[in-house]
Formats: C-alpha cells, structure tokens, sequence
C-alpha cells in the first residue's frame, strides 16, 4: 500500500515529463478520466509549463514539459525525505548523481531530481504546505512503484542506504527470476510501497538498456484500460494478463514513450 500517510523513502508525488504537456493531459484524460488544472499566473515559474492530473478533485499527479535534451517522455517518481539536501549529499556518497539540485517550490516544499549509481532516475520531496499525492490505492491512483535495474543487489544497497528501505526477496514464478519488496524502515509488510527485479540490459530498451523506475496505477478492468490506451496512440509492452498472487496487468506505453502499468490487484482472500 502506498497510503498517504507519507514516511521517509515513501512514494510521495509523481510527475510526467512530456514533449506536449496539451497531448499527454488528453491521452491521460481518456485513459483513466484524469482532469488536467495547469498552472497560471503567480502559480507558474518562468518558463514553466506544469499542471496537476485530478481524480474527483483529488491530486494524483502531474504532467511538466519535457525540457532535458535528449531525455525520454517518462514518468518521474519522487520518495518524502525530511531534508532534501541531507539527501542530495547523501546521493553523491553513495555514487550517484544530482541531476536537478535541490530547490524550493514556493512555500509548497523542497525537491531535487537524481540519478542512482546504475542509471535509474529518481526525485524527492520535502514537504511543505504541500504533502503530496491526495489520492493513491484506489482505481485511477498510484498504487505501486517499480524500479527494473540491471544490478539488483547494488539498487538495494544504494536506496537501503539512503532510504533505509526494508526489502525481501521473492521468487517469481515459472523461473521468472527474483523480485524485491520494498517496504519503509520500520513499517510493517502491508505497507509495502514497490519492488525492484533485475533484467539484462538487452530488456530494458525502452531506456537504451538502462534502469528505470516506473508507477503502477490501480484499475478496476485492466482489459477496457488497456485497449483506452491502445485505442488512443499507445502501445502494450506485455499483457494484459494475469500474475500469480498479483492480479491482472498490462505494461503500456503512452503515445510519447513514457511508461506505466495498469494493475487490477488480486481480491484478499477470507481472512487473508
């Protein structure tokens, strides 16, 4: 569960970099029904084209202009910490990088963007008047956080150590490989927030071979979703189908390249 009940290391905001912010709020729009509030006025930087994603009036996100030469149109997941800057030196002694330093958005918070040691992209929040997401684990809403890396054992001890992350591994079916639960420091198992699972390189095209984190948002019909995103530009990297003790999921990838997952969790068992 991703709760909002944000900790330190918890999945606590998520934005979208996107070549046309106008195109991505309508392909999301259709998707999952989100509305799309840009920011105007005093509310926006200079030169900034940002705005949240909304559910009932709730926020579950956001969508920026995507101005990084060369980047990717991707989905940018951003843990709560306490001190943004704690953690950017934190970063930089672990081995990775500071991408976007850390810096206030208004009265709001504190972030910072980075790069861990093999290449996965990741940001913090510090907040402020703004805690975060308003709406997560429930149809429409970020509901998991998952990282595809190419050395699991060092993304454990890169984010174990800047996060303190609790993490167990499981085997995956049908020799699938292994996969990590991620779960905040000192927090019990029905808080887990994500997983992490090592792939070859060759498997992580999507990214010129290297990591990347992605979010998983809940739906209550994964098939409708998934042919909304189909039937609107995007594409299906695998599924829908279903996942042993999961649920059933679908990995897309919108019309501009940036990739997420649908996910209709498997219903508790009596008792369970």
């Amino acid at each position: 569960m991703i709760t909002k009940d944000f900790v330190a290391g918890s999945p606590c905001w998520l934005d979208l970099g996107a070549p046309d912010v106008t195109a991505a709020a309508s392909f999301y729009g259709t998707v999952f029904g989100w509305d799309f509030e840009r920011y105007t006025g005093e509310d926006a930087p200079e030169g900034m084209e940002y705005g949240t994603l909304k559910q009932d009036g709730h926020a579950v996100g956001a969508i920026g202009k995507l101005t990084e030469e060369g980047a990717r149109s991707a989905w940018t997941l951003y843990f709560d910490t306490p001190d943004a800057d704690a953690t950017a030196q934190a970063v930089e002694k672990g081995g990775g990088s500071v991408r976007v330093p850390p810096m206030d958005a208004g009265d709001m918070g504190r972030m910072a963007q980075f790069t861990d040691p093999q290449g996965g992209q990741f940001a913090v929040w510090q907040p402020g008047k703004d805690r975060g997401l308003e709406a997560v684990d429930e149809p429409g809403t970020l509901c998991w956080t998952e990282l595809m890396t190419t050395d699991s054992a060092a993304a454990k001890e890169f984010y174990g150590s800047l996060f303190d992350w609790q993490t167990s591994d499981m085997d995956l079916p049908g020799g699938g490989g292994v996969y990590s639960l991620i779960t905040p420091a000192g927090l019990p198992e029905d808080r887990m927030q994500g997983g992490l699972m090592q792939l070859p390189a060759e498997y992580l095209a999507l990214n010129d071979g290297r990591p990347y984190w992605h979010p998983v948002f809940a739906v209550t019909d994964v098939d409708a979703t998934a042919a909304k995103v189909t039937g609107n530009g995007g594409t299906l990297q695998m599924g829908p189908e279903d996942a042993e003790g999961v649920g059933r999921l679908a990995v897309c990838v919108d019309p501009a390249g940036a990739d997420f997952v649908l996910l209709k969790p498997v219903e508790p068992t009596a008792g369970g």
